[in-house]
């Protein structure tokens, strides 16, 4: 019997607990897959041995790893720290008192990656129907894709102009703002996923997912049109805990191709993604005045530093004339 299982017929693997316990704890299903891949490559870097038969000094090195043989962002060797930690706090139970020696990675974050407003029309223009809208979405309202797919129809609020982002990082709730423009083509997309939930409750189902304990105290609110998912996918997936057949978002990986090849046909040459329409979005906002504070409360940074790191896409800053361009004025 392994030392570790007492009860071996019972107790979940390692990983299967990890996830169970993250889902009780109500983080998102990104993050899981996240700390699950990094306690796997911990666990196989020392030789897939058991993490309560492993030192403090095991971890040092899986994480100094990181940093000197892989040369890792600070980003990244914190995400896998967090994931170790969580491990054996949460899930082993065990304490960590140290960090002191762990080599913190030295890779200075990127200046992010910013769309002109001309290559931001040439984009759209070469996107249609959802994707366009969701393109928009990121650009508009400066969501992260796995945010934008993962609203509900509540989460549009058409009256006040605003986007409710549910359970973002941190586990927080923020609110950011509603295009206009994109106002008549989500209403036809809300009204698309109306008669794909009708048609679904005809067929005996209808029913998604809910968030923490919400199934346990509104067993009927799963089959509520609200808590659809705006951007639904064309088939259902069964969910393994409950056993429940639902339709889900789509998948993230559909979303990234048909923005790739928009990319290619638009001709943009530098190194895009999904994620470049918020940075776009943030910079834009503060090319146009906005205050760093408010562009921070939109992102839903938890600090303004974070969000400072668009100021350096503007250089020296808005207003400032090049003393080439001054020399030319005269």
């Amino acid at each position: 019997m392994d030392k570790h299982d007492k009860n071996p017929e019972k107790k979940p693997k390692l990983l299967d607990e990890v996830k169970l316990i993250m889902q009780e704890n109500r983080y998102s299903e990104k993050t899981i897959d996240a700390y699950r891949s990094w306690i796997k490559r911990f666990i196989i870097f020392n030789d897939k041995q058991h993490p309560l038969d492993l030192s403090e000094e095991h971890i040092k090195n899986f994480l100094n790893h990181l940093v000197i043989d892989l040369n890792v962002s600070l980003s990244t060797q914190n995400q896998a720290l967090n994931a170790i930690i969580y491990l054996y706090k949460k899930v082993l139970k065990q304490e960590l008192g140290w960090l002191d020696e762990i080599k913190r990675s030295q890779k200075q974050p990127r200046v992010p990656v910013v769309f002109s407003r001309l290559e931001i029309d040439s984009i759209f223009i070469r996107l249609d129907g959802i994707y366009k809208l969701i393109a928009s979405i990121l650009y508009g309202s400066g969501l992260r894709l796995g945010e934008c797919l993962s609203l509900r129809v509540k989460d549009i609020e058409t009256d006040f102009r605003q986007i409710i982002v549910r359970e973002s990082k941190g586990l927080k709730d923020r609110r950011t703002i509603l295009p206009e423009c994109i106002i008549p083509d989500l209403s036809k997309q809300i009204n698309k996923v109306k008669r794909i939930h009708e048609a679904d409750l005809r067929q005996g189902r209808g029913e998604t997912i809910l968030p923490y304990a919400l199934k346990r105290k509104y067993p009927n609110e799963g089959k509520s049109f609200y808590w659809q998912y705006l951007f639904p996918a064309d088939k259902f997936i069964k969910e393994n805990r409950t056993g429940l057949i639902y339709r889900y978002h789509i998948h993230p990986t559909t979303v990234q191709k048909k923005l790739k090849e928009a990319f290619k046909r638009a001709e943009i040459r530098k190194r895009a993604s999904s994620h470049t329409f918020r940075h776009s979005f943030a910079t834009h906002l503060l090319q146009a005045g906005y205050d760093i504070r408010t562009v921070q409360e939109l992102l839903g940074h938890k600090s303004v530093k974070t969000t400072m790191i668009y100021t350096h896409v503007l250089n020296t800053g808005p207003g400032v004339i090049s003393p080439l361009d001054q020399n030319r004025r005269v």
